[in-house]
């Protein structure tokens, strides 16, 4: 079993923020691949469905973004997964709006999402850092992560959503190859198809 976690602010007023990718992104994956109604407990949305066989569990932690590590540590406890089988999407300011990278453990760069997670749960999960883009000074990154996306960005925005919908399956390999290379053919341009 694993265990996808988007991170993100409940609330209407936060719902397109930028901090809010991760949310939209794990919610593009449970329309795309049917999965459940969600279940509200363990402090979050929790959703049931099936990925290239293997059952997946996909939270929305209702806590507010700083305190998600509380939400993740009562499944993953209840459900006993252990961290490595645990992936989180969220915003990365130090990644060009559009780009997507995944990695396991390593340090959280100041997000409180990931700060509060390496409190609760050990730093050995999975990452898929969606990019959001730096303001370009450091006074204005609050705003800027707070803020809603504008028009503009749904030229970049919703194809990196929908290739995350279609590449998730990937992910149940485990170490992020398959699912970044998938996503690399979704959104190359001009893609032939080489069949």
């Amino acid at each position: 079993m694993l265990l996808f976690v988007g991170l993100g602010n409940p609330g209407a007023k936060h719902e397109n923020n930028r901090h809010n990718i991760g949310f939209m992104a794990v919610d593009e994956i449970i329309l795309r691949h049917n999965f459940s109604e969600p279940k509200m407990k363990f402090k979050g949305a929790l959703y049931e469905g099936r990925l290239g066989g293997e059952k997946v569990l996909i939270l929305k932690p209702l806590t507010f973004m700083n305190l998600s590590g509380e939400s993740v540590s009562q499944v993953a406890s209840f459900y006993k997964i252990p961290s490595e089988k645990i992936f989180v999407f969220y915003d990365e300011l130090d990644l060009e709006p559009g780009k997507i990278k995944f990695k396991t453990g390593g340090g959280n760069a100041g997000h409180n999402g990931l700060r509060s997670l390496d409190k609760y749960i050990n730093k050995e999960y999975h990452r898929i850092r969606l990019g959001i883009g730096h303001p370009g000074d450091k006074s204005r990154v609050h705003g800027h992560v707070l803020g809603d996306f504008r028009i503009e960005d749904e030229k970049w925005l919703e194809p990196l959503l929908d290739a995350v919908g279609r590449a998730a399956e990937k992910l149940t390999s485990g170490d992020g190859v398959d699912f970044m290379n998938e996503i690399g053919l979704i959104l190359r341009p001009n893609k032939k198809d080489k069949k």
